[in-house]
């Protein structure tokens, strides 16, 4: 008998089963219950959704009712839990049967099955996406999975035990003192969001709800970071808007589906980072402006990484507009780095654009990057638009300029009816110079002209370089 070969296989039987015991061990599922005033006043019946650890109980999960795209406004369906390990999920539509069920955005999606009509999901990560029946993307089902937050710590920490919350005085937001923790436990549902105004050292952190009139905003203030809730905006106005410095907003997820429902509004900051959104959007999702309203000032260093984006109208990524034409400013040093764009609608050419710069008001807009984006669909719009201009309806003065601007590593599938893209200056002394277009992919097909892009370049446009 071969005693090494005989150990050697003991050993690797006994790390074997150590390991399956520590994955079993290591996986877990939250699940988060819905306060019992709103059982019934936001479900959604269109579906049937359970979750479970492998080889465990199965689970029902809320489906909440989400209003999206304004332009004829539809109700759509979300769920959220948070897990470790593995978790698996079924989905049963209700209402009529289905031929294929498909996911957005592309990249990295989960590979759907179907066994006797129920859908099944395995994740083994982190993810936001959404899950469509027969291509229908109006009454789809959205899904946040994400990972645990530990609780904060400390004696400065406010919570939000699960249930119903409304703000003090019949307001609309909470508000916070420097140096507070608000930690939003999963199951909290706000009726009101956070206004942090003139605050430093601010956190909101946790898993809470916010729904309307609530959105997240940080006015004249620093160091101010939220991580993890979701917003839920189907009336009028923003889910966020920054005016602040140094400034953290992470795994943050919203669904709006009113007018003038942007995802993140950044005006005239500084030293703003976005990390892992997820923004299904009735206007832009995210945009970076100088000043309008109480904010002054240039906007620069701001970065927008590893998100999704779903404008149903508008923008996905804008940059410019608004800014002072008394006092003119800058937007400099702006980098969106690995988006995914599940799709893209907007009817008028002014504002199409997944990728849009338009500098207005005196403004200009340099040093923008956009690079490892990949967009699934174009409804209708444009894959870029840049351009110096005169918004009759929000500018009072054209803008300097726009310069060095980097598109790298962009790709589209092609799919949808897009317009042709625009690049164009206003007059000699107001002109796009120096954009790099370097590995551009539509369609499969790698693009180094203008033409074979779709792409106009107009007047008062120079070096335009494709690679």
């Amino acid at each position: 008998m071969n005693i090494n070969k005989t150990l050697r296989w003991v050993l690797g039987l006994v790390l074997f089963s150590a390991a399956i015991a520590a994955a079993a061990t290591a996986a877990s599922l939250q699940i988060y219950r819905y306060p019992p005033p709103l059982q019934y006043s936001h479900h959604n019946d269109d579906f049937t959704v359970q979750a479970r650890t492998p080889e465990g109980p199965w689970q029902d999960l809320y489906e909440w009712n989400v209003r999206v795209d304004n332009d004829k406004p539809q109700d759509a369906s979300m769920v959220y839990f948070d897990f470790t390990g593995r978790v698996e999920i079924r989905i049963q539509k209700n209402n009529g049967r289905f031929s294929n069920v498909t996911i957005g955005p592309r990249t990295n999606a989960p590979k759907p099955s179907v066994k006797n009509g129920i859908v099944h999901l395995t994740l083994d990560r982190p993810q936001n996406f959404a899950v469509f029946f027969d291509d229908d993307r109006l009454h789809n089902l959205h899904i946040f999975a994400g990972a645990p937050i530990a609780p904060p710590t400390g004696t400065d920490v406010r919570r939000f035990e699960p249930g119903l919350h409304r703000p003090d005085n019949g307001a609309d937001y909470f508000t916070a003192r420097s140096g507070e923790t608000l930690y939003l436990e999963g199951g909290a549902v706000l009726v009101g969001g956070f206004k942090l105004d003139s605050v430093d050292n601010v956190r909101v952190v946790g898993r809470g709800l916010i729904l309307p009139p609530g959105r997240l905003s940080a006015s004249k203030s620093t160091r101010v970071s939220i991580e993890g809730p979701i917003v839920i905006t189907p009336d009028n106005g923003v889910g966020a808007f920054i005016m602040s410095k140094d400034v953290s907003m992470v795994d943050v997820k919203a669904i709006t589906g009113g007018k003038w429902t942007d995802g993140i509004n950044i005006y005239s900051s500084e030293r703003v980072t976005l990390d892992r959104l997820f923004m299904r959007t009735s206007d832009d999702c995210v945009t970076v402006y100088a000043h309008r309203w109480e904010s002054y000032g240039d906007a620069r260093n701001i970065k927008v990484t590893n998100s999704t984006f779903w404008p149903d109208i508008a923008h996905a990524m804008f940059v410019g507009m608004h800014g002072n034409t008394v006092n003119p400013e800058t937007i400099e040093q702006v980098t969106f780095d690995n988006i995914d764009v599940v799709s893209l609608d907007e009817d008028e050419p002014e504002y199409e654009g997944v990728m849009a710069i338009t500098a207005g008001d005196s403004n200009l807009v340099r040093d923008i990057t956009f690079s490892n984006i990949r967009v699934d669909r174009i409804e209708e719009g444009k894959l870029f638009n840049l351009h110096v201009g005169h918004n009759a309806k929000y500018n009072t003065s054209v803008g300097r300029g726009i310069e060095r601007i980097v598109f790298r590593n962009v790709s589209y599938a092609g799919e949808g009816m897009p317009s042709a893209s625009v690049i164009f200056g206003f007059d000699t002394d107001r002109m796009v110079r120096e954009v790099l277009i370097e590995n551009l992919v539509i369609g499969g097909k790698k693009i180094l002209d203008a033409k074979s892009g779709d792409i106009e370049i107009g007047p008062f446009a120079e070096r335009v370089q494709f690679k």
